[in-house]
C-alpha cells in the first residue's frame, strides 16, 4: 500500500496528482506553459526575487516545484537543468576552499568525477565511506571541515543500499548537512526527508520524469538550505526551461503506477537471473541474498525499484550477446523510463573513470545494468530468457 503522506491524509499517488495545481488557471484541468523569459516589475527588491524565468522563479517552474515539494515531504524544492545540475549546484553552494566532505563508494560516474576531479581543484576534499558500515564513518570526519555528507539511496550501478536510516542522525551528531541522490528509488520507493535528510536530490530525467523525454533535476529540503542552493543556482544559470518543466508535471502524476510496474517486473526478473546458471551475481535489493534486503526491506515502499545488474559467465562476450539478443530492452544509457534500457556501466555512465578505479569499485567490463520498463512482466522473462540462451552460446564450453 501507497502510505499517506505526514502532514496529509492523502497518499503519494493523489499528492503527485493534485500538489502543485492550483490556482487552476482560467479554469484549466492542466497548468498551462508560462513560455514567457520575463514578467512585470511589481516591486521586488532583491536579485532572487526578481521575476525572471533564469531566476527559477516561472509559474511553470514554482507549480512544478511544489508538487515536488509535496511528494518528498519537504519544506521547499526547486527544479533545475538536469540531475548533475542539481548535484553540482547544491554541493558548491554548502562547500568552499578548505571544506571536506564524506562520500559513499560507488556513485553514479558523473557525481564521482564532480567530487574527484572538480572539487579538489576548487580546495574542496573529500574521504571516501563505506556507507553500509555506520561505525567506520567518524574516523573520516575532519573536525571543523566536514561540512556534508553525500549517499546514494540505491547506488550506481551496482544496486547497494547503504544504512540509510543512520545517515542522518550520524550528521546531526556531527553537525554534517545530509544529502542524498535518491534517483534511482525517487519518492514511490523512499522519502529521504522523513528519515532526516537535510537535503534530496533526484535526476528528474529518471524515474520522476518517466518518458525518456525531459531532461531535469530537482533538489529538495528546508526553505533555508533550498534558497542557499537557488542563490548559487540564479549564478550559474542552470534553469529548467519552461516546457521541460510542463512535461516533468505531466509524467510525476503516474510515478507511483509506472514504479511498482518496473518493481515488480524488476524482481521477477531479479529471481529469474538469480536461478540461471549462465549468470554469475545479481544485483537487487529485492533478493534476500542481497547483503542490505532486511534494511530494504524495512525501508522502501512500493518494492524494491526497477533498476537491478548482473554479470554473465563468458564475461564481455557474453554481455554483448545478451543485449544484443534482447527484443524489448533498448541498448542505451539513461534510465527510469516506461521502455526497459540495458547498458554496460563501462561503456556508458563510468566510462569517465579508468579501468582500474572501475575495478576499484566492483565494477566489471562485462556487468550489465537494466533499467525496468513497464512492459508486461512476463513478456520481459521470457525475452531475458531467449537472450541468456544466445549469450550461452557466445560464453562458449
Amino acid at each position: 500500500m501507497d502510505q499517506a503522506l505526514p502532514g496529509s491524509n492523502h497518499s503519494l499517488q493523489t499528492v503527485l496528482v493534485h500538489a502543485g495545481e492550483t490556482p487552476r488557471v482560467a479554469g484549466a484541468a492542466v497548468a498551462p506553459i508560462f513560455q514567457s523569459a520575463t514578467f512585470l516589475f511589481e516591486g521586488q527588491n532583491s536579485y532572487d526575487t526578481v521575476r525572471y524565468t533564469r531566476c527559477n522563479n516561472n509559474p511553470t517552474q514554482l507549480a512544478l516545484a511544489s508538487k515536488i515539494a509535496a511528494a518528498e515531504g519537504t519544506e521547499s524544492a526547486l527544479v533545475l537543468a538536469s540531475g548533475m545540475a542539481a548535484i553540482s549546484t547544491t554541493l558548491l553552494s554548502l562547500l568552499s576552499a578548505g571544506d571536506h566532505m564524506l562520500i559513499q563508494r560507488s556513485t553514479y560516474g558523473g557525481t564521482h568525477s564532480l567530487v574527484h576531479e572538480d572539487l579538489p581543484s576548487w580546495g574542496i576534499s573529500y574521504s571516501e565511506v563505506d556507507a553500509a558500515d555506520p561505525s567506520s564513518w567518524p574516523a573520516h570526519v575532519v573536525p571543523g571541515r566536514t561540512k556534508v555528507m553525500y549517499v546514494e539511496t540505491i547506488s550506481n550501478p551496482l544496486i547497494q543500499v547503504p544504512q540509510l536510516d543512520a545517515v542522518p542522525g550520524f550528521c546531526q551528531e556531527h553537525g554534517i548537512i545530509s544529502i542524498i541522490d535518491n534517483t534511482f528509488a525517487s519518492p514511490a520507493i523512499l522519502r529521504p526527508a522523513v528519515l532526516g535528510y537535510d537535503l534530496v536530490v533526484e535526476s528528474c530525467t529518471k524515474y520522476m520524469n518517466g518518458h525518456s523525454d525531459v531532461i531535469a533535476g530537482c533538489v529538495a529540503g528546508s526553505q533555508a538550505l533550498v534558497d542557499k542552493v537557488l542563490h548559487k543556482a540564479n549564478h550559474l544559470g542552470c534553469t529548467l526551461d519552461p516546457h521541460a518543466a510542463f512535461l516533468l508535471q505531466r509524467g510525476l502524476k503516474t510515478l507511483v503506477l509506472r514504479v511498482r510496474q518496473q518493481s515488480q517486473s524488476a524482481l521477477a526478473l531479479a529471481r529469474m537471473l538469480h536461478a540461471h546458471p549462465q549468470v554469475l551475481r545479481v544485483n537487487y535489493p529485492g533478493l534476500e541474498s542481497h547483503a542490505m534486503h532486511e534494511v530494504a526491506l524495512r525501508l522502501f515502499n512500493q518494492g524494491f525499484g526497477g533498476m537491478l545488474s548482473f554479470e554473465l559467465r563468458g564475461g564481455v562476450a557474453a554481455a554483448e550477446a545478451f543485449m544484443q539478443a534482447c527484443k524489448l530492452g533498448l541498448v542505451a544509457t539513461s534510465l527510469g523510463g516506461v521502455e526497459t534500457l540495458l547498458t554496460r556501466p563501462a561503456t556508458t555512465s563510468h566510462v569517465g573513470q579508468s579501468p582500474e578505479e572501475r575495478a576499484q569499485m566492483g565494477i566489471s567490463d562485462g556487468l550489465i545494468r537494466v533499467s525496468v520498463g513497464i512492459e508486461d512482466t512476463q513478456d520481459l522473462v521470457d525475452d531475458f530468457g531467449a537472450a541468456l540462451r544466445v549469450a550461452e552460446r557466445a560464453a562458449g564450453p
